[in-house]
């Protein structure tokens, strides 16, 4: 919760007119951005660089993410999003919804650059645990979130890794 003294302050910006409250919130957001990439959660096991994700909408309209993890192949950029669960073999199902969230706008992306250069991205979405994944020990619940993953992911064109194990190789 902010105080009553910031909420005072953005009424005032606000009242000052759209494009400067528009301003105004634009660089709050990328301030959030660049302090989300620079901030490393201990918990996720991640193994490649973080970066910022800046998209522009066809409104000409932007949006400050920060990608988890991105690695580069030839001319592809696999954009990963990162969730970990301590005590499960797969992170909770609200960790997963979240996560579902920046597959949706990362593999919805239609030009991707870095610097000049155009890749084709590939959205990942990269479940771990400190568990060892064993399918045999996962409970009915899991199964079934995994199903619907499963079918998910199929239907919209980016992929999920369990534990350095694609998803799509596992057998439900």
């Amino acid at each position: 919760m902010h105080s009553m003294e910031s909420a005072q302050k953005r009424i005032k910006e606000l009242i000052k007119g759209k494009k400067i409250f528009m301003q105004i919130s634009r660089d709050l957001a990328k301030n959030a951005q660049e302090r989300e990439s620079i901030t490393m959660q201990p918990k996720e096991k991640l193994s490649g660089v973080k970066a910022t994700l800046t998209i522009k909408n066809y409104l000409g309209g932007y949006y400050f993410f920060t990608c988890d993890e991105v690695e580069i192949e030839g001319g592809k950029v696999y954009l990963i999003e990162g969730k970990h669960s301590k005590q499960s073999l797969i992170p909770s199902l609200e960790d997963i919804k979240d996560g579902l969230l920046k597959m949706i706008l990362f593999s919805n992306l239609t030009e991707v650059k870095i610097g000049e250069k155009e890749f084709n991205s590939i959205a990942v979405l990269k479940l771990t645990s400190s568990i060892n994944f064993i399918k045999e020990s996962l409970r009915n619940s899991q199964i079934e979130t995994l199903v619907l993953l499963k079918s998910e992911l199929e239907n919209n064109n980016f992929k999920v890794i369990i534990n350095n194990t694609d998803l799509n190789e596992i057998t439900l």
